[in-house]
């Protein structure tokens, strides 16, 4: 399965840079097409750098590494094109409170992962992922010795969970599920399972199962 990374952000630079590092060849696209190539031609030969439409017609499994807003203009734009794809949403509906912190942009008991779901076209198969640690901890925490580290993933669909499952294992984390789509309020920022959240640590899959 062909996996694009869309928005070469913090996280998103980190993710594919995790997955060609596990020896996963990958299509990197970004708004503007020049950071897209610069990127592929730090990471070599197993990345791609493509224009956004032809990253999300190309993949079988896209990873939208953009803010949160960015996800849902980028759903209007590409909807046919995402009809029957797996969708990986890394976001945290957050902005700046003006006081150093963060707030969350939606309603308290709302999570990004579920409303992103609801606006995906038929067939789209939603998992959220990768957006359960900060960008230095993607980085610092591959491949952790002894024991991995966990990004926690959920979703409804139980085949496109085990397709992004494998795209974790290659980055170097061991992939837990906390279940469907309506649990994916846990993984994100203020969470009870986020670094940014009540667990505020990297846990391993032990520690994540008892946790669960």
């Amino acid at each position: 399965m062909k996996t694009a990374v869309i928005g070469l952000g913090n996280i998103g630079s980190r993710v594919a840079k995790n997955m060609t590092v596990g020896g996963r060849t990958i299509i990197v696209a970004d708004k503007t097409l020049a950071k897209a190539q610069k990127l592929a031609a730090e990471l070599g030969g197993d990345a791609e750098a493509m224009p956004v439409s032809e990253a999300i017609n190309k993949a079988d499994i896209v990873v939208l590494a953009v803010y949160f807003d960015a996800i849902k203009q980028l759903i209007a734009t590409y909807s046919a094109c995402l009809a029957g794809k797996i969708i990986v949403d890394p976001s945290n509906p957050i902005a700046p409170d003006g006081k150093g912190g963060f707030k969350k942009t939606i309603p308290a008991e709302q999570s990004s992962g579920q409303l992103i779901a609801a606006l995906l076209p038929q067939g789209a198969q939603l998992v959220k992922a990768f957006g359960t640690l900060s960008a230095e901890s993607l980085a610092s925490a591959a491949s952790r010795v002894p024991e991995r580290a966990v990004l926690f993933f959920a979703t409804d669909h139980p085949e496109a969970g085990k397709a992004v499952a494998e795209l974790i294992a290659a980055s170097g984390f061991s992939p837990v599920s906390v279940g469907g789509i309506d649990r994916s309020i846990r993984i994100e920022v203020g969470g009870d399972l986020h670094e940014f959240g009540k667990l505020g640590r990297l846990v391993s899959a032990e520690e994540a199962q008892a946790l669960i």
